[in-house]
């Protein structure tokens, strides 16, 4: 039986063990968040040879450091294993802004003690003590000067409930940046773009909505954002007010109730529109469908979803 060593512990663990559990079962106190290979929260530093399941879900440079996802390893040898430690590998940040935007989400803001170079809709890991959970970035670095996160609060969690304590002056570490599927292309100009969220899936695309208007995108530009019920529109002035000052933006704020009627009575304009879809993995579903249906090619949609908690 292959053999795990992490620090001055070491014990043996089935051959073909998930790596993760194997070290959580143990003691070694590992965050995770989606199981999936996605959210990055249990970045672990390996010695040793392991089956990895999604060896190109981290870059060639980490992967060359030793860095892997332990949720998606097998234990197949003796392997020596090194936590991720927000304390050392981490960034420190102070937080500068935390307040509700309705009951349920909460906008926090960042300023990191160094400056972080990023692009609107990547996402970044955000570590509470050892408490880690992934967020997309809703700020524009061109234009804010801090790093804005709309959190989800509704449901109770390890990372929500902490989030809710903080207050401005507090710290948090930030950990792995990462590149996300949703970003405005230049090149993009002069086609019709369309942006569809659900929930806090508004959050970066509340950024890449900026960035195009930031670069005078010049075709129709159109926002979606279904919620639960009207109290979870939580961007709807900001979003009027951006549509009061460009022609080319229109906003749409669809609830629940409203959702099947609305999605029926989705038409494509143009079969040059570029769609781009964020939140819950159903509702990212059911825009994904019914665009195709209207004739969107899939090459043509990006798509990020936010995983519930595994």
């Amino acid at each position: 039986m292959p053999e795990l060593h992490v620090g001055e512990r070491h014990w043996s663990v089935s051959t073909g063990s998930n790596l993760l559990d194997a070290l959580n079962q143990a003691g070694v106190a590992v965050p995770y968040s989606c199981r999936a290979g996605s959210c990055h929260a249990c970045l672990v530093r390996c010695q040793g040879d392991v089956e990895d399941k999604q060896p190109d879900a981290l870059s060639p440079a980490q992967r060359q450091d030793g860095w892997r996802l332990a949720c998606q390893c097998q234990v197949t040898a003796d392997l020596r294993v090194e936590a991720y430690d927000p304390t050392r590998d981490g960034l420190s940040a102070e937080v500068v802004g935390a307040d509700w935007l309705n009951t349920t989400v909460l906008r926090l803001r960042l300023q990191p003690e160094r400056g972080l170079r990023y692009r609107a809709g990547q996402h970044l890991v955000l570590w509470a003590g050892q408490v880690a959970r992934p967020y997309s970035l809703a700020s524009l670095p061109q234009e804010d000067p801090f790093l804005e996160f709309h959190l989800e609060c509704r449901q109770p969690g390890a990372f929500s409930d902490a989030a809710r304590q903080l207050r401005v002056g507090d710290r948090l570490r930030l950990g792995e940046l990462r590149g996300g599927a949703l970003q405005y292309d230049p090149a993009w100009q002069t086609q019709p773009l369309w942006l569809l969220a659900s929930g806090t899936g508004m959050g970066p695309l509340w950024g890449v909505l900026r960035e195009a208007l930031r670069q005078n995108h010049q075709g129709a530009i159109r926002v979606i954002h279904l919620a639960h019920d009207a109290s979870g529109h939580y961007l709807a002035e900001p979003l009027a007010a951006l549509a009061a000052q460009h022609a080319n933006l229109t906003v749409e704020l669809w609830t629940a109730a409203e959702q099947a009627q609305a999605l029926a009575q989705l038409r494509l304009v143009s079969r040059q529109t570029l769609a781009l879809l964020c939140g819950h993995p159903a509702n990212v579903e059911a825009f994904s469908k019914r665009l195709f249906l209207a004739g969107l090619p899939r090459n043509q949609l990006l798509a990020d979803v936010f995983l519930p908690r595994g």
